[in-house]
């Protein structure tokens, strides 16, 4: 009997020791604190410079949360392929929000976004069409460890031109003139061709709109007219050399660095066009006289309308309409038997500028 109760202690606390039965359990390995690889990598290139951007890693392969980040290296190569990070190009060291006492594991796990801008050595870079350069990240723990390298991404490593060295804007009555001078560039490579692509921002805007774009050739001058931007606003415009790729049935693009922003404030001080075609016509049989004018209509997108302005021998236009009229054509009912009218048109549009009048157009009333 004192047998059976020796092995039934014996083996209750075997039972306790392996399940926890009021002591602790089997204590788990220690973690290697590696953080969990970035796997959205994202990279554009603009002129010489590559932006990239990923979402920082808030917690280890094991699913602890890290408290302390090592530097993240940037793998740079001309490889399609990235194996390893052993001489990284640069590396970026990212600090971590300290995790509130009372933050639940969902409220502590905001995604925290890096960047870092790689300026790209000229050696890397080839006037061929399918040359390309890969990054990827690998993010280290505090002793310099690593769970692996993020996902890889592509760029073309195609060399870009510079931009103008003299672009300039005007304001003319047809809309915005850009202009500047050519720049030297190397024969055309099969599988590449050069735009320039002039931007436009108005101001207070964080938003880049596309102007307008021109091939880029051996012309000496080029000069693009915008008139798809608001009268009466400020605008920043800026031109770039853009590199259009097509490889292996693929089309890629970047652009190349920007010239400086020219301000421009699009204050209009034009006028309509004159009007033209002025004729006038007397009718009054059967019916109290007047006189009929009709022109070629204005085309002029801001037309408001036209003034009307009439004279005599000898004396000075005035104008004759009470208010804008909308359409080309009046009538003229204030006429007395005996005498001639000689009239003119002018326009206006919707911001008061108003035209030179028109050549003159007469009737004699009978």
């Amino acid at each position: 009997m004192k047998l059976v109760r020796y092995f039934g202690g014996l083996l209750c606390g075997m039972f306790f020791a392996l399940s926890g039965c009021g002591v602790p359990g089997v204590p788990k390995p220690p973690s290697l604190d590696l953080p969990q690889p970035v796997t959205d990598l994202r990279a554009v290139r603009k002129g010489d410079n590559v932006y990239l951007a990923w979402t920082v890693p808030v917690e280890t392969t094991d699913h602890r949360r890290i408290r302390h980040l090592g530097v993240t290296r940037i793998c740079r190569s001309a490889d399609t392929e990235i194996r390893d990070c052993a001489n990284p190009a640069a590396q970026a060291a990212v600090l971590l929000p300290l995790v509130q006492s009372g933050q639940t594991k969902t409220q502590s796990a905001t995604k925290i976004q890096a960047s870092y801008t790689d300026s790209l050595p000229r050696t890397l870079l080839s006037p061929a069409p399918g040359a390309q350069i890969s990054y990827a990240l690998s993010v280290q723990n505090e002793n310099e460890r690593s769970a692996g390298l993020s996902n890889t991404v592509h760029l073309s490593a195609v060399i870009t031109l510079p931009p103008p060295d003299d672009f300039r804007g005007q304001v003319t009555a047809e809309g915005v003139i850009l202009s500047w001078t050519g720049i030297p560039h190397p024969p055309e490579t099969p599988g590449l061709r050069r735009i320039y692509r002039v931007y436009r921002r108005e101001e207070g805007s964080e938003a880049d709109m596309v102007a307008g774009e021109l091939p880029l050739g051996t012309l000496r001058s080029y000069v693009l007219l915008d008139h798809s931007f608001e009268w009466e606003k400020t605008y920043f415009y800026r031109a770039a050399v853009v590199t259009l790729i097509h490889a292996e049935g693929k089309e890629d693009w970047f652009g190349g660095d920007d010239t400086a922003a020219v301000k421009v404030f699009t204050h209009d001080v034009f006028p309509p066009v004159v009007p033209s075609g002025l004729q006038a016509v007397f009718s009054g049989a059967g019916q109290p006289p007047f006189i009929d004018l009709i022109w070629a209509p204005d085309t002029d997108a801001d037309l408001a309308g036209y003034n009307v302005f009439r004279h005599e021998s000898g004396g000075e236009p005035a104008k004759i309409n009470a208010e804008l009229v909308k359409t080309p054509a009046f009538r003229d009912t204030n006429v007395a038997s005996g005498r001639t009218y000689f009239y003119s048109v002018s326009a206006l549009d919707v911001r008061g500028n108003e035209s030179a009048r028109s050549e003159e157009a007469s009737e004699a009333v009978p």
